[in-house]
């Protein structure tokens, strides 16, 4: 949990190309129009193929009470994107991933109309299983829940969603189709 006597959370700033240029703290990264930065998002599945969702919480600065990939956050400056997807996963969710791999980058500048914070990322993608039962941080996460493809049609049709989820789903697709077997329509 943060409070005022911690040290700020500092970011890596990218170029286009995702070499580090320099580092920014979190927030002021985050206010428009934006700094790029390295981010990363983890996608993981049980044994059926369903996608592990979060719902962010609402004590979250940016993007409260959404539903999101299974994990996302920023790597701390000189930290692996790899590393800290599963140093996240673990601390939020409580649980390892099994079998992640890497599942390409893609570039993006998402503003979120509500925070008026911007995502303007240089995003690491990751793919992977999940064999435990997760234990989300309340802090972190609101509620989980695995999804089939299917499923998630319907809730992204009838639910708020993080601005980026679309965008990084998409990018990981064809990693995805590898860990899930390419079963289950994703």
């Amino acid at each position: 949990m943060a409070n005022s006597s911690a040290a700020p959370i500092m970011l890596e700033l990218v170029d286009e190309d995702g070499t580090t240029i320099g580092t920014a703290e979190k927030l002021s990264a985050h206010v428009a129009p934006g700094r790029l930065h390295r981010a990363f998002s983890v996608f993981l599945f049980d044994d059926e193929g369903r996608l592990l969702l979060q719902r962010r919480a609402l004590g979250k600065y940016h993007s409260p009470g959404v539903w999101s990939n299974t994990c996302c956050g920023h790597p701390f400056p000189g930290e692996a994107p790899f590393v800290a997807a599963a140093r996240r996963v673990s601390e939020e969710l409580g649980v390892a991933p099994f079998s992640m791999r890497e599942a390409g980058t893609v570039r993006y500048n998402h503003p979120d109309p509500d925070s008026g914070l911007v995502e303007q990322e240089f995003n690491h993608l990751f793919a992977g299983l999940v064999r435990g039962e997760p234990r989300p941080d309340p802090e972190e996460i609101a509620e989980t829940a695995f999804v089939t493809a299917d499923e998630l049609k319907r809730r992204h049709a009838e639910g708020a969603f993080s601005a980026w989820f679309m965008t990084v789903l998409d990018a990981a697709r064809p990693a995805i189709g590898e860990v899930t077997g390419g079963a289950s329509g994703w």
